[in-house]
Order: C-alpha cells, then structure tokens, then sequence
C-alpha cells in the first residue's frame, strides 16, 4: 500500500491494530496455546509473532540512529531462515497471559505512533533516508513498517477469525 503522508500511515496502522487485537478479547487463557487443524499458527504464536516483528522494526531504526551496525533481520538470522526467528518470538514470550499480550501490544502501538509522529515525510517515505531500508527501488522506512505491521496485522487477523471458527 502506499501513504500520501504518515497520517495516512499512522491511521491505517491504528485501524488495523485495533481490529487486529480485537480478536483477541474472546480468546479464552486456557485456549490460547491450542493448535486448530487449518490453522498454522496457535493464537500465542499469531500474536508474538507480530510483538516481535514490531519490536525489530524499531530495533533496526534504534540501532542505525545510535551508530551500531545494523543486522536484518537480526545478527543471528538471515531472510532464509525466518522460521528459526519465529521460534524465538514464540519462546520469548511462551510465559505471557493473553492480558500481558494485549498490554504489550498497546505499549508497543503507542510507541509506533510517537515514532512515527517524529519522523519526517523524508525520513519515512525517501528511499535509503535511513541506510538500514537498503537501496531497493521502493522500499523507504514507511514500507517496512507496512509490510511487518499493518499487513501482517490484516493477514493474521483473519488466521485468529478462522482460529475462532474452527475450535469448535
């Protein structure tokens, strides 16, 4: 999708949040790690999956502003094994209450908003402003947190719906 501008950004962003954790208030605690055949992910996994990517995201941004070298996706894994960073955001949050999930992805939501909202229209929407975004024609930050946040959040949202249906 494209932005004309990060209040464009920041209100899809909302919007699907929203709707995206939504999801999530009818989702009993002692279901939430049950897998459903025609699911690929449990709604723990549905939701670490998205608090990692988030928390990335920023990372990479953190990192480049604070001088440190930038690893994408992390130091540990590259684009070809995004299963095992997977893993990971699963473990790391394995202990969480669904209450604990939803809280952390309200903070995380409101930390995207300020940082978008102190990011200019060239640093979000010129490609290579910051080098972690690369020199891929069409790639500026605003895509790469579009493609591991609002789209994410629509995909997964129908994947928890269907969750939902399925349990019987």
């Amino acid at each position: 999708m494209e932005y004309k501008n990060k209040e464009e950004l920041l209100d899809e962003l909302n919007k699907r949040a929203k709707l995206f954790i939504n999801e999530f208030q009818e989702v009993q605690e002692e279901e939430k790690d049950i897998f459903v055949e025609g699911v690929d992910r449990t709604p723990v996994q549905i939701i670490s999956y998205q608090l990692g990517w988030l928390h990335l995201v920023k990372s990479w941004d953190e990192d480049e502003l604070s001088g440190k070298e930038v690893f994408m996706p992390t130091k540990e894994y590259k684009w070809n094994n995004l299963g095992g960073l997977y893993r990971d955001f699963y473990k790391q949050y394995e202990d969480y209450s669904l209450e604990e999930f939803i809280e952390e992805f309200d903070f995380l939501i409101d930390m995207y908003n300020k940082w978008i909202g102190e990011l200019s229209e060239k640093e979000l929407f010129q490609q290579g402003y910051r080098k972690w975004t690369g020199d891929k024609p069409n790639w500026p930050m605003a895509r790469w947190i579009h493609i591991n946040s609002v789209a994410p959040f629509k995909t997964f949202r129908s994947r928890i719906r269907k969750w939902k249906r399925l349990k019987g």
